[in-house]
């Protein structure tokens, strides 16, 4: 009580803490700058921010797959056919990429029905669940372990999450960066298409966003929590 009583005395000591009323962070930022200041920051901030990201994005998900396939080889050799590792890697690598091009579509920026968030969030829902489970039937078998499956998964939301930020993120900044620099130097206003483009940016990293949560415990649970160990048996 002493000790209680004593904490509440010193205001300052009082932990301070708020949770964040959006996902992103940059683009509700930028929203609130000057357009003028905005069109000036923006072409210097973001090629070496999106440098990090984009390296940063690329680094792991390589170092995840050289991980993924240990675990693949080793499954392989006590399953006696270490053609397999080849096998499961493709049959993962098909499946994600069959469910990007769904993802893709569903992030475009569109209008009508299509646009409304509870649609897409179903829609791509639907497609993650559905890639999921086709890939932990066709790699699933009485010799795989709990890691390759759990990575299976968790890497593939990271897969598509590098695919995001190089076949979308990236393409819509460096021609927002273009625009913005020409739009400073010479007095021009942004092309119409710019805030397609800033639309189609932020459906894309929202769903990145929400991705990351599943991941990471997927990613998780390849070591510490072995629900998917008998899965194929």
């Amino acid at each position: 009580m002493f000790l209680h009583l004593l904490a509440l005395s010193f205001p300052d000591w009082r932990p301070h803490f708020a949770f964040l009323d959006t996902a992103l962070v940059l683009t509700p930022a930028m929203k609130k700058c000057d357009p003028k200041l905005r069109i000036k920051i923006y072409p210097e901030l973001m090629p070496g921010a999106m440098g990090w990201f984009r390296s940063s994005a690329l680094v792991t998900v390589l170092v995840g797959i050289r991980y993924f396939t240990i675990h693949l080889a080793a499954d392989a050799k006590l399953a006696g056919d270490r053609s397999l590792t080849g096998k499961w890697f493709g049959w993962w690598l098909l499946v994600w990429l069959a469910a990007y091009v769904f993802i893709y579509a569903l992030q475009l920026p569109v209008k009508g029905i299509l646009d409304m968030a509870w649609v897409r969030v179903i829609g791509i829902s639907v497609v993650v669940i559905l890639a999921s489970w086709l890939v932990l039937a066709l790699n699933g078998g009485p010799h795989v372990s709990n890691a390759h499956l759990a990575i299976s998964v968790g890497g593939g939301f990271g897969f598509v999450m590098l695919l995001n930020t190089w076949g979308v993120v990236w393409r819509v900044h460096k021609r927002l960066i273009a625009w913005a620099r020409t739009s400073g130097e010479q007095g021009v206003p942004m092309p119409p298409e710019a805030e397609r483009l800033m639309r189609w940016n932020f459906l894309t990293a929202r769903t990145s966003f929400w991705l990351s949560f599943p991941m990471l415990f997927f990613m998780g649970a390849a070591s510490h929590y072995p629900f998917l160990s008998t899965l194929g048996r």
